[in-house]
């Protein structure tokens, strides 16, 4: 299994950014998919899961109503589309697989995860 995240970048407070994650493997459309995400000097931290239908979603309280997880299975691909963005949100975003279906979260939630991609938003 390989995560390739891409779609970071530099934002003022308020702007939207759109995450991309494209996953190697046959049985992508059987895995529960998720970001997290970890700030400087802070402890990784998770964000939101999306089933594997895509039917169901889960976020992080601080992150529910500002950021929408979904999912392409006809081309491997999940993401985290970023709206109303704050400087807190300001960390290096990580895709994750639980190629088992799990969606139950929390920091360390995954079987796989992708290298990071850097979002910065400016005050």
């Amino acid at each position: 299994v390989q995560l390739q995240a891409s779609g970071g970048g530099l934002v003022q407070t308020g702007g939207s950014l759109k995450l991309s994650c494209v996953a190697s493997g046959r049985t992508f459309s059987s895995w529960a998919m998720g970001w997290l995400r970890q700030a400087p000097g802070k402890e990784r931290e998770f964000v939101g899961i999306i089933n594997y239908s895509g039917g169901s979603t889960y976020y992080e309280k601080s992150v529910k109503g500002r950021f929408t997880i979904s999912r392409d299975n006809d081309n491997n691909t999940v993401y985290l589309q970023m709206d109303d963005l704050k400087p807190e949100d300001t960390a290096v975003y990580y895709c994750a697989a639980d190629i088992r279906g799990n969606v139950v979260a929390g920091p360390r939630w995954g079987t796989h995860w992708g290298q990071g991609t850097l979002v910065t938003v400016s005050s």
